[in-house]
């Protein structure tokens, strides 16, 4: 990318993300979460053309709820090139579905109650987000992200 596009799309993204209304939403309003194990993530990795970010997340994670409007804002803006993915892990499905509520995280979610989804890519802890190339390397970013690292990892999967 342009050296002038990461500070426009860091800006873009912090707009969007404080703009969020933080309002509650109920489990009625969120898809069901299907589940998914180490295998499975590697299969929808090596099936998906385009790059993906693949956030692992739990409705009782501090943290995790601050990054929520970030991935919100950057999905809206960037989910027709870049494949969005949440994985609910270590939660209840009730509670994970009332967390993508409201938040209003309209990319697609599974359940990975065990945390064989970490075990397979590496990190440990939630939150734990992996930027996933289209040739199917993985960058992890343990903790939560920020504007700065979500623009950077972005860079990294679009630039190729």
């Amino acid at each position: 990318m342009r050296a002038w596009i990461a500070p426009v799309l860091a800006l873009a993204l912090l707009v969007a993300a404080c703009s969020a209304d933080g309002s509650a939403g109920s489990a009625g309003d969120a898809p069901e979460l299907p589940t998914i194990d180490g295998p499975g993530i590697r299969t929808l990795i090596a099936e998906e053309p385009r790059p993906l970010v693949i956030n692992v997340w739990a409705s009782w994670c501090g943290p995790c709820r601050s990054e929520a409007p970030l991935l919100a804002s950057a999905h809206a803006r960037f989910g027709d090139a870049v494949r969005f993915v949440g994985i609910d892990t270590q939660d209840a499905r009730t509670p994970a579905r009332e967390f993508i509520s409201e938040f209003g995280l309209e990319f697609e979610h599974w359940f990975d109650q065990p945390g064989a989804v970490r075990a397979e890519l590496g990190g440990f802890g939630v939150p734990v987000t992996y930027f996933v190339k289209r040739d199917g390397s993985v960058e992890v970013h343990a903790g939560i992200i920020d504007e700065r690292a979500l623009v950077l990892g972005l860079e990294e999967i679009l630039a190729d």
